[in-house]
């Protein structure tokens, strides 16, 4: 079966993380660069990345790339790229994109070329001179950087981190990739004890379950390309079946979390069982200052930070005294993402490893204590 060359994007700080998964679900010739990752793999790859990557943000088929310092060049490029591979004769195919560093800068301007590009080029393999586009979408993406044009065709639809558990948040939530990543990075195997004194809606305790008993991130959702004739649906069914089959329902793993807001507690307590891992998750109303980590469990947790000097103040004060609650060393090792540069500071303990991750577009230190 002919490779296709696909391309996940990720939170900048993730790409060790990621590029994990994609070896695991069996991608090949993997190229990593600052927040994606390409690599080849069969159709039946578009839907086991789709369905079983939790730090992935999309998946996309990268369909060719190309210079393109002027507007024919940019048509041209289109035109030379074999659309009719995955967009059929009454597919719909809107263009979006970004232009950075390039002489082509107007994204209006490149979006109506590519459009007319790809227009023409469908319409002559078709050999019609209308594409009514009723049928399923196909969303074409662009990136023009340094004048150069990547074109790529995006397969999942609503990003990955909508795992279809979380239908409300709490004021500040963490993206579910971002999680995972912090998960996987704090070493949560199938027999772990997890505790957030700060959950939230929950997100970090879910992904935890996750991870430790193997469930598919994606397993609860749809994507775009399931309704794409280009794929056959024994395809989609085979890879979820599989999926289906490797949750280790025979792990011991446990999570508990707590928050002072009793909103946040029913959140979560929703949340989790949206998400199929209620059982495994206790959650209480607690204040941190009289929070207690159970013995032998992983600390994952996302405090509350401010943006005003007042709310700086605040948080700067649940980081001592968060501080004093954990002690973590190896046997109760902790894991903590926070934007404060000052946060080992009052927190009273150097991080035996920090990692720069980017929550959103804000700069954050995911802050590693394990000795």
């Amino acid at each position: 079966m002919e490779k296709i060359r696909l391309c996940c994007p990720c939170h900048f700080g993730l790409e060790s993380v990621l590029k994990f998964e994609i070896k695991k679900i069996g991608g090949e010739n993997l190229n990593v660069t600052d927040g994606k990752i390409s690599f080849d793999g069969d159709e039946g790859m578009i839907a086991r990345a789709n369905i079983n990557l939790a730090t992935a943000e999309r998946v996309l088929i990268e369909l060719g790339s190309f210079r393109a310092e002027t507007f024919e060049q940019l048509f041209d490029g289109v035109m030379d790229i074999e659309l009719e591979r995955f967009i059929g004769k009454t597919d719909a195919f809107p263009v979006k994109g970004h232009s950075l560093s390039s002489k082509l800068h107007s994204v209006p301007h490149c979006q109506s070329i590519i459009k007319k590009a790809a227009c023409k080029r469908l319409g002559k393999k078709y050999a019609v001179e209308w594409l009514e586009e009723t049928g399923a979408l196909h969303q074409l993406q662009f990136n023009i950087m340094k004048d150069v044009c990547t074109l790529y065709l995006d397969t999942t639809g609503a990003g990955l981190h909508k795992r279809g558990y979380r239908q409300t948040s709490n004021a500040a939530p963490i993206k579910e990739t971002l999680a995972a990543g912090i998960v996987d990075l704090a070493r949560v195997r199938a027999d772990s004890v997890v505790c957030d004194p700060f959950c939230g809606s929950g997100t970090l305790l879910i992904e935890s379950a996750y991870k430790a008993m193997s469930i598919p991130a994606g397993i609860r959702r749809s994507f775009s390309a399931q309704r794409w004739d280009q794929i056959p649906q024994d395809v989609w069914q085979d890879e979820r079946a599989a999926a289906l089959e490797r949750i280790n329902k025979q792990a011991s793993f446990k999570a508990y979390g707590a928050d002072i807001d009793p909103f946040a507690v029913d959140l979560t307590l929703m949340n989790a069982k949206k998400a199929g891992v209620s059982s495994r998750i206790t959650v209480r109303e607690q204040d941190v200052g009289k929070f207690t980590p159970p013995e032998g469990a992983i600390t994952i947790c996302n405090p509350p930070y401010g943006e005003r000097m007042l709310e700086i103040k605040q948080a700067q004060e649940l980081y001592k005294r968060l501080g004093e609650r954990l002690h973590p060393d190896s046997s109760r090792p902790a894991v903590i993402i926070s934007p404060d540069e000052e946060f080992e500071q009052f927190f009273g303990k150097r991080a035996d490893k920090k990692r720069k991750l980017y929550n959103g577009m804000i700069k954050c230190n995911l802050y590693m204590y394990f000795k």
